[in-house]
């Protein structure tokens, strides 16, 4: 297994957007503000952990993708929840977004042959009161 963490705010990768370049037709992935920096932060740790001597990267076959997206509590939580230090996030962005921007970083990185490998998918979202991010793990998944 590998696991690794990435510090930020977690941001979406929308669907590709068509524009024009010079008369050419271009493709490019659609995200908010902060989306680039986001994908670069976790393309970024994946590189880093794939240059580890342990990491034969690319890694490839059926793998396992399982990640904590933590996002800021904001003030208007109940007192409970603040408390707690952590609360479920049932707002936007969406999850299958959230996913698919870590897939691409991680297939951009080298830390995996290509996101098409993960047969098996587990993520969740929470607001926390301490640090924002992802916790990403990445496992091999045995024969069918």
């Amino acid at each position: 297994m590998i696991e690794f963490e990435v510090i930020g705010i977690p941001m979406p990768q929308g669907s590709m957007k068509a524009f024009n370049a010079g008369g050419h037709a271009r493709m490019k992935p659609s995200g908010g503000p902060g989306f680039a920096a986001w994908r670069n932060a976790v393309s970024q740790a994946a590189k880093d952990i794939a240059g580890h001597a342990d990491i034969q990267a690319p890694l490839d076959g059926p793998l396992g993708l399982s990640i904590e997206f933590r996002f800021p509590m904001p003030a208007s939580r109940p007192k409970a929840a603040r408390a707690a230090g952590r609360a479920w996030k049932t707002t936007s962005p969406d999850t299958d977004k959230l996913i698919r921007c870590i897939g691409d970083a991680l297939t951009a990185a080298a830390l995996i042959a290509d996101d098409a490998r993960f047969c098996a998918i587990e993520a969740i979202k929470v607001e926390v009161t301490g640090w924002t991010g992802a916790i990403i793990r990445i496992t091999r998944e045995a024969a069918a």
